[in-house]
């Protein structure tokens, strides 16, 4: 198969990374408290671009350099005329460094401060919380606990300082408590678990500045000999993987895709699978399902070559004619599914599994793992495949991506909020998609989008990065026509077609 991944998009990085980044940049000539200036000044014209009517905003800081960015944030803003209420959650007499240095600037500024405490009235327009920064790693206690509820009860807007306190900076998972901010502003390098679970729920717009130049990235030369943790996928990449068609192409070279499910009594799914395969432009799609199910999916879809089966022994040669195959949607656990899976890993072909399929997996055909499958779970089957439960899968989810892809082979989509493509080349994240995705079917039609990129000879990495966001994407123009609420599976598949043809216009 053709098509390589691409590092598209933005870098991502753990904290430990950023930490040294930020070590590197200073050693490159940028003074540490210059760098907390520059990184006041970009949070100080990020919240005058975000709130433009606003006057008065309140600063909650806390001990470290994150607090420092907000003192100095609060010395800008007051030297702009803007009411500015400075809370403390430590002495500044017990601050050091540049975090002193940027406490004294402030109130040499004139700027006022109080310490925190309980009941206090938070009085801005909009609440900046430089509270906790990348090195938390437990759970959110004491003064820290109740300063982020109150901020989150006052019901105003909220700008991060570079990452939502409460946040943790690898995972996205929220410790306890987080800070809910309308946006989130983050310096040096991006952090991955800004990206991924709850974070994408409490960060709100994420806006990088790297404070060492004028580049969307930081500076090569300190960045050279570093592995990103993850990149950040941008729709640019569905373009550079899709180009415009031969004008003598015929359907033999877009591939034949053949989806196995649909149980009895489950027909729905493995249709809908089918449907935006060849939506997606997969040459030919055959449906294999249980014969009950054959009239529904003509009436509905008669582009699909629809066979059923009984058995496996009903499917005869469709496996070897096919170029890959979608196992999984409405597959059941029963004996049906069970046979259709193993005469699907005994086809040779590349598969795309999902749901009873993954399910089967972990129940029936432990310990298989394969170079040629992409696997698409979610956090229950990823848990279930893992011998864990979805909750510790969400509490570390770009962990539990890469363990899976090491166990399993091949490449891996934990969806979710942030769903992450584990490969052999690393991880990738998507920053797309919405809450209304939250219905059933929704993985059926990511099943149909990927069997039809791999059929067209997309490769397992770049099939599925650019899978999952076209499916996001899809449900992201359907949702901006008709809501979030309501939205359905079946609605994806013309927005995905525009997507998959991206110089349809010119």
């Amino acid at each position: 198969m053709t098509g390589s991944p691409r590092s598209s998009g933005r870098a991502l990085y753990r904290a430990d990374q950023v930490r040294e980044l930020d070590r590197r940049t200073i050693a490159a000539g940028i003074a540490g408290f210059a760098l907390m200036q520059r990184a006041a000044a970009a949070a100080w014209q990020e919240l005058r671009a975000a709130w433009p009517e606003a006057r008065s905003l309140s600063v909650l800081c806390g001990g470290g350099n994150n607090g420092g960015d907000g003192h100095v944030l609060a010395a800008l803003a007051a030297a702009e005329g803007w009411v500015v209420q400075r809370v403390a959650l430590k002495p500044v007499e017990d601050l050091s460094g540049d975090a002193r240095l940027a406490a004294d600037m402030a109130s040499a500024a004139g700027v006022g401060l109080e310490s925190w405490r309980p009941g206090l009235a938070l009085e801005g327009e909009v609440m900046v919380d430089a509270l906790l920064g990348t090195g938390l790693s437990g759970e959110v206690r004491g003064a820290f606990r109740e300063a982020i509820a109150a901020i989150n009860a006052s019901g105003r807007p909220v700008l991060a300082i570079d990452i939502p306190s409460g946040v943790h900076a690898d995972t996205g998972a929220e410790l306890g408590v987080a800070v809910r901010a309308s946006r989130t502003i983050t310096f040096i390098g991006d952090k991955l678990g800004l990206h991924t679970g709850r974070a994408p729920a409490l960060a709100g717009r994420v806006v990088f500045r790297d404070l060492a130049g004028a580049g969307a990235d930081a500076p090569a030369t300190v960045t050279a000999d570093m592995t990103p943790a993850a990149w950040l996928l941008h729709r640019d990449m569905i373009a550079a993987a899709l180009p415009p068609r031969p004008r003598d192409a015929h359907k033999g070279d877009a591939g034949h895709a053949l989806v196995l499910g649909g149980a009895p009594g489950f027909g729905g799914a493995a249709l809908l699978a089918a449907e935006h395969a060849a939506r997606l432009g997969a040459g030919k799609v055959s449906l294999a399902t249980a014969p009950e199910h054959v009239t529904a999916c003509l009436v509905r879809r008669p582009e699909v070559m629809v066979h059923g089966v009984r058995g496996a022994g009903d499917l005869g040669e469709l496996p070897a004619r096919a170029d890959m195959l979608v196992v999984g949607p409405g597959l059941g656990q029963g004996s049906w599914g069970q046979a259709v899976l193993q005469a699907a890993l005994e086809a040779g072909r590349p598969l795309v599994v999902d749901a009873d399929g993954l399910n089967l997996l972990a129940n029936r055909f432990t310990g298989l793992r394969r170079d040629d499958w992409l696997l698409t779970p979610h956090p229950g089957e990823a848990g279930r495949l893992l011998g864990t439960s979805a909750a510790e899968v969400e509490a570390d989810r770009p962990a539990a991506a890469a363990e899976l892809q090491r166990r399993h082979g091949g490449t891996v989509i934990l969806k979710g909020a942030g769903s992450l493509v584990a490969g052999a080349s690393g991880l990738a994240v998507c920053p797309y998609g919405n809450p209304g995705m939250a219905s059933g079917g929704m993985g059926d039609a990511l099943s149909g989008i990927l069997g039809a990129l791999l059929a067209q000879g997309l490769s397992l990495e770049t099939a599925a990065r650019v899978g999952v966001m076209v499916h996001a994407l899809a449900a992201d123009m359907a949702a901006a026509a008709g809501g979030e609420r309501g939205l359905l599976a079946g609605d994806l598949a013309s927005c995905a077609r525009i997507l998959v043809n991206p110089t349809m216009g010119e």
